[in-house]
């Protein structure tokens, strides 16, 4: 079926707020995936690399993303992603694209991860990606029981319905807690949190979780959420961190050749682990 682009966002929208309306036969080929990977967070992790402000004017967003895929980034048969209407296709750039819609997406490290992945250990099998990441949210948007937190798991869950095991979960959120001070003191404790709740709610008491460490801030308040994220206290929580890679001209988000980096470096995080 073919809609009007401008009502896509719309009928993604839908589909992402009634999954529940989807039922196993629009998961046919997922008997293919046998590695799940859930991506979460926000904007860094959902993908902005290569996404330009064409505006001149202060305060005006005018963005676009440039379209340039780098090699390390390609599509490859043995990657699918689960979209937002709950089907595994091939999984192309920008993989939010239909999650993170009120948002401009680009590059993101989750294609760069799996290719890492891959060409490392060819014998993996297929790969399959579960983007769940929104730009600009906060840590208590994702507490358990919040449309996020509970979209993530549904997501997630349908992805695992034709057999596959879900081998980690990537995570890079925490700008919008730079903020106040009071979020980042409370920070560690409701990562751990939510952290806990998704190993309960998909009943994998020692999942894998990939955190990545702040490169960028959205307040003065970035030295104490990175203090939390490594100070971390349950078990099998691996930190990457970002810090130190290239930052676009907004200050804020990754370019296009650091989520290239980011995404090797969460791959080579999960093969060694």
């Amino acid at each position: 079926m073919v809609y009007r682009k401008t009502m896509l966002p719309y009928l993604l929208l839908l589909l992402l707020a009634h999954a529940g309306w989807v039922t196993t036969a629009d998961l046919a080929n997922c008997s293919l995936v046998k590695n799940i990977f859930i991506l979460a967070g926000q904007s860094n992790i959902s993908g902005r690399g290569g996404v330009i402000n064409h505006s001149n004017r202060p305060g005006v967003v005018n963005e676009a993303w440039d379209g340039v895929i780098p090699h390390e980034c390609q599509s490859n048969p043995s990657i699918l992603r689960l979209s937002g209407g709950l089907r595994w296709v091939e999984a192309q750039e920008p993989l939010h694209k239909d999650i993170d819609v009120n948002n401009t997406c680009g590059i993101g490290p989750g294609m760069p991860f799996a290719n890492t992945v891959l060409k490392r250990d060819p014998s993996i099998g297929v790969i399959g990606l579960v983007p769940c990441a929104v730009g600009g949210t906060s840590i208590t948007e994702w507490a358990p029981g919040g449309f996020l937190y509970k979209q993530m798991i549904k997501r997630t869950k349908a992805a695992t319905r034709g057999g596959g095991k879900i081998r980690a979960l990537l995570w890079y959120q925490g700008e919008s807690d730079t903020k106040t001070l009071e979020d980042a003191k409370m920070y560690k404790l409701r990562l751990e949190r939510f952290f806990k709740h998704v190993r309960h709610d998909l009943e994998l008491p020692n999942l894998l979780v990939i955190q990545v460490g702040l490169a960028t801030a959205l307040g003065p308040y970035m030295e104490l959420v990175r203090k939390a994220q490594q100070e971390i206290n349950i078990g099998n929580v691996k930190y990457v961190d970002a810090k130190g890679l290239q930052i676009g001209p907004d200050y804020t988000h990754l370019t296009t050749a650091a989520q290239v980096q980011l995404g090797q470096m969460l791959a080579e995080a999960f093969l060694r682990n």
